[in-house]
């Protein structure tokens, strides 16, 4: 079972926009909602799920405004939830900024999708690329011609339209991961592991196959072959155009790709990620005086890579003041609202060493609450390269007119949460 009804509420419980789509759920109970949340808030325990009497809120928020489902079944949470998550992209992909003002500015469609996008309580076309085929933003228009549902709604591929034509046939594939990195004061891993995908950007005329092929290191976590120095993959998700049964029996990942951009598949990588930037940092306080700050940062990358708008968040204490900063490489500026010195290096090439000094002044009086220290956070982007080891071998386009293609790959290792403490 899914929702009886969904509402889009502004932070103070105001009803926006609702859509009953069972009607056995009172539409007044959404009155409960907020004094339930701000009652949980107060006692700390706020939870994704609310309940009152014989009625669930399932809710989540976006920018100034809650997304509520209710229902009175015994209904399947993580189906909801994804629902949810997905009105939302959809209403951005719609609106640019899913916001109160964007909502008031367009009830027309936003009822329109509501419409679209469920029916009776269970998820219908969710797909942005289908709705926008027949939902427009002008949508008050009067059309004299009589509508005819898009053969999208109708097809086995509903994810692709019919006689699409391009006068150059295109395939771009983008293979992005993100490093998540935990290292303690001492220099130890406590934690790491690497979410990928693959993006595509499809500019291919008719209804072509495609096949893409991974290099042998790659492993799905179901076969029982020997692991050795082959990288196993976890949590893989793919894009509903993927054959699963092709690629249950042999591992090939064969597919009708969407019109444009989409995500073909999403991973997760359980491994040990030797930090690809490691920092060191000493920081000395004089007392009443003034503090002294020197960071190292070295590339622990290949050296033929270079890693592309570094950052690196030092953080300082709340009362410094007067700061001075000395930089071997790009530059070094203090952000007081958010106590941190934020040094920016454009281009870092592996198997570098680069200094940061940084001085500030400190209040002649101490301060009597002793202050946590964050850790240092780093972001950067390391093109032609990943940490995985993943490659695409192949990608072979099929299609019935028989037109050539260029499939073009690029790899990009970026930072994804990437911590390291420092003493306290």
């Amino acid at each position: 079972m899914s929702a009886s009804a969904v509402f889009i509420l502004d932070l103070k419980g105001k009803v926006l926009i609702s859509r009953n789509y069972k009607g056995d759920v009172d539409t007044t109970e959404i009155d409960h909602f907020l004094p339930l949340l701000m009652q949980q808030e107060e006692e700390g325990l706020t939870c994704p799920l609310l309940s009152h009497g014989k009625v669930h809120f399932l809710w989540i928020k976006h920018s100034n405004l809650y997304l509520v489902a209710l229902t009175m079944k015994n209904s399947n949470a993580s189906l909801v939830y994804s629902f949810l998550y997905k009105l939302v992209e959809v209403f951005t992909e719609y609106f640019k900024e899913l916001e109160e003002e964007s909502i008031q500015d367009n009830f027309v469609v936003v009822y329109e999708l509501l419409d679209e996008l469920m029916d009776f309580g269970f998820p219908q076309t969710t797909d942005s690329q289908i709705l926008q085929e027949y939902i427009t933003q002008e949508g008050n228009k009067l059309e004299v011609t009589k509508q005819r549902v898009p053969n999208t709604v109708t097809n086995a591929v509903s994810w692709r339209s019919e006689g699409i034509k391009y006068k150059k046939n295109e395939v771009f594939i983008d293979v992005i991961e993100s490093v998540n990195l935990l290292v303690n004061a001492n220099g130890s891993v406590l934690s790491s592991d690497i979410v990928g995908s693959v993006k595509l950007k499809v500019m291919l005329s008719g209804m072509p196959e495609l096949r893409l092929g991974l290099n042998d290191r790659v492993l799905f976590g179901l076969t029982g072959r020997d692991k050795g120095k082959s990288v196993v993959m976890e949590d893989v998700k793919f894009h509903q155009c993927v054959r699963l049964s092709r690629f249950e029996n042999d591992r090939t990942i064969s597919f009708i790709p969407p019109d444009g951009d989409s995500e073909l598949m999403s991973y997760r990588i359980n491994a040990h990620v030797k930090p690809l930037i490691w920092i060191e940092s000493v920081i000395e306080k004089f007392s009443h005086s003034r503090v002294e700050i020197m960071v190292k940062a070295k590339g622990q990358f290949k050296k033929q890579s270079v890693a592309n708008s570094v950052q690196i968040s030092v953080p300082v204490p709340s009362d410094v003041d007067s700061p001075r900063f000395k930089t071997s490489v790009g530059s070094a500026k203090y952000v007081p609202e958010k106590n941190v010195v934020i040094w920016t290096i454009k281009s870092f090439p592996g198997g570098k060493e680069f200094l940061m000094r940084a001085h500030f002044g400190l209040p002649s009086v101490d301060k009597d609450e002793l202050e946590g220290r964050p850790p240092i956070t780093v972001k950067f982007e390391i093109p032609y390269f990943t940490v995985s080891g993943i490659q695409v071998r192949y990608m072979k386009i099929i299609e019935k007119s028989g037109y050539q293609a260029l499939p073009w790959v690029r790899y990009i290792t970026q930072s994804g949460d990437y911590q390291l403490r420092t003493n306290s």
